[in-house]
């Protein structure tokens, strides 16, 4: 007998995405609607696949609901698995905690949600499976939920489901952390974890694994998101995996190296390669890409003088390589000139008096708090045209510091070498 279910975790349906108004030509209304997009393709893949049942590991929502929608949305996808022959099983995670979701409505009679009181176990004895598992009662789980679940019942088909952070995860709260080797212990045949949003296989024996979040939400989400379907031959008990994509929105980041090139057609060429690049690892999904511009090029100080046409130029050359389907959400500039500091500053001339000083802005605090109050003031009373919103000013963090002093120091010496016969160029 073949058993097929699909692990899913991390909806987050209707997630906010807030802060897209602030990006110029941001195709909001797609990223607003692409949780439910990747829903709707999740739910798609249970019924083309014929699945027994469908498990949701937590965070089927992003916190409580604006309105009554989210929901109604929800219950419409369940109403499909149910017309389908498809039982779904699910939990709470943080994010729909009890004490999260003020609002209710009742779900088909296929779903059956796991108490957050106590583990419970619910049986399946048509296909011979036991599923145990509890939901997060607040947000903020710091037990480990996992050691009071049911021992494993014999002659079943064991899974446990479970939102946690395993033993910690970097970008994750600690929230119902546990031990791997434990979840071993328990007898399980099958853990379906949720709460981290990269997919990871912990274990194959048994199988422990995060199938990460369906869609991802931001630049720290990037690559194919979806959920992992999973046939066990109950006779032997072996277990195959594998990834479905199902996101409809794909983050990005996309480094381009532009060392040596001299002119804005060779940067052009090199950023239109990688961007052809990134797209042909999508499979019609939009591209949300970040740009970021490394090396060492003769054009540094004009990214920075004409930042704006730079991206914008960017932005129309992602338009023609794939019309609607590719928006450029930033362009880092992370390049350097060509200009060296060492025979420079060497010289007894006031160019050598800039280089010494920024030099000593790094190392000297007093002389960087100077530097620091005056960038401070500026940056309040710039006019709002001259501010971008996204970009937060950090004059405490150490890597922002340096960029500032960094970028401060090639700028001065590509205008001042330039009436020595250095770089001339417009751009």
């Amino acid at each position: 007998m073949i058993l097929r279910f699909v692990h899913a975790a991390d909806i987050h349906l209707d997630s906010p995405l807030r802060g897209l108004e602030r990006y110029e030509g941001a195709p909001v209304e797609e990223l607003r609607a692409a949780t439910r997009g990747a829903f709707e393709n999740l739910v798609e893949l249970c019924i083309a696949e014929e699945v027994d049942f469908l498990l949701i590991a937590g965070d089927v929502f992003d916190g409580d609901w604006k309105d009554y929608n989210t929901g109604l949305f929800f219950a419409h996808q369940m109403s499909r698995l149910r017309v389908a022959g498809i039982r779904v099983f699910l939990i709470r995670g943080n994010h729909d905690a009890e004490s999260q979701i003020t609002k209710r409505l009742r779900l088909p009679d296929n779903v059956r949600e796991f108490p957050t009181s106590r583990p419970e176990t619910i049986r399946i004895d048509d296909l011979k499976v036991a599923i145990h598992g509890q939901g997060f009662p607040k947000a903020a789980v710091t037990e480990d939920l996992s050691q009071s679940y049911p021992e494993p019942l014999a002659g079943y088909f064991n899974i446990g489901l479970l939102h946690t952070c395993a033993d910690g995860r970097e970008g994750h709260e600690r929230y119902a952390p546990c031990n791997i080797q434990a979840l071993v212990a328990k007898g399980y045949d099958y853990w379906a974890l949720g709460h981290v949003h990269r997919r990871e296989v912990l274990r194959e024996h048994p199988y422990i694994l995060f199938p990460g979040n369906i869609q991802g939400r931001h630049i720290r989400e990037t690559g194919e998101k979806g959920a992992t379907l999973v046939t066990v031959a109950l006779e032997d008990g072996k277990i195959r995996s594998e990834h479905r994509g199902l996101d409809v929105v794909r983050w990005s980041l996309c480094s381009v190296d532009v060392s040596g090139a001299d002119s804005p057609e060779e940067v052009f060429e090199r950023v239109k390669v990688a961007i052809e690049e990134e797209f042909s690892h999508t499979t019609g999904q939009l591209l949300v890409l970040r740009l970021s511009l490394r090396g060492t090029s003769r054009l540094h100080a004009g990214f920075f003088r004409n930042e704006e046409w730079w991206i914008n130029e960017f932005r129309a050359m992602a338009t023609d390589v794939a019309p609607g389907k590719i928006w450029v959400e930033k362009v880092l500039f992370r390049t350097k000139g060509v200009y060296a500091r060492e025979p420079t500053s060497a010289r007894g001339d006031p160019l050598a008096e800039v280089v010494r000083y920024i030099e000593q802005c790094r190392e000297d605090e007093s002389l960087w708090e100077g530097v620091r109050s005056t960038l401070s003031h500026l940056a309040r009373v710039l006019p709002p045209e001259l501010r971008r919103a996204e970009e937060v000013l950090d004059f405490q963090d150490p890597t922002f510091r340096r960029q500032v002093l960094d970028n401060a120091e090639q700028l001065l010496l590509s205008r001042l070498l330039e009436g020595e016969g250095g770089l001339n160029e417009d751009l």
